[in-house]
């Protein structure tokens, strides 16, 4: 059986181009407005209830409230500020003591290394690494 083509048909258009492109951005612009539409209705009803304590804790957050300034203050003393340096520096000297004495600290090797460089040459560095390592 031999093939034989049909002829095409075509169909009659009767829109020039300027009508087509018109119909084409119509047609996008609806899309968008479709899309915006349902997007601003989306957050309205989903959104708005789910988000009401952000934008409370955000509301807060613009006006904070009226402080009422601080008593004015004397400076302290450097009485005061030698005995708040005295403080922790005993705290600091009972926390390596402490570090050192600990049975714990002989299985960690950190801590060894820097309990050994505390005791050959100490310094703050050795003694803040003796705080870091040790327990």
């Amino acid at each position: 059986m031999p093939y034989r083509p049909t002829p095409r048909r075509t169909l009659p258009s009767r829109l020039n181009a300027l009508q087509l492109t018109g119909s084409i951005a119509l047609g996008v612009w609806l899309g968008f407005l479709a899309v915006a539409l349902t997007v601003w209705l989306a957050s309205r009803f989903v959104f708005n209830e789910q988000l009401a304590p952000v934008a409370q804790a955000v509301q807060q957050l613009a006006n904070p409230p009226v402080v009422q300034p601080a008593p004015d203050l004397p400076p302290p003393s450097p009485q005061f500020e030698q005995y708040e340096e005295n403080l922790r520096k005993n705290e600091q000297a009972q926390r390596l003591d402490e570090a050192r004495s600990s049975n714990r600290n002989l299985s960690n090797p950190k801590c060894q290394f820097w309990l050994q460089q505390d005791r050959t040459a100490p310094n703050e560095k050795s003694r803040a690494n003796v705080l870091q390592f040790c327990d």
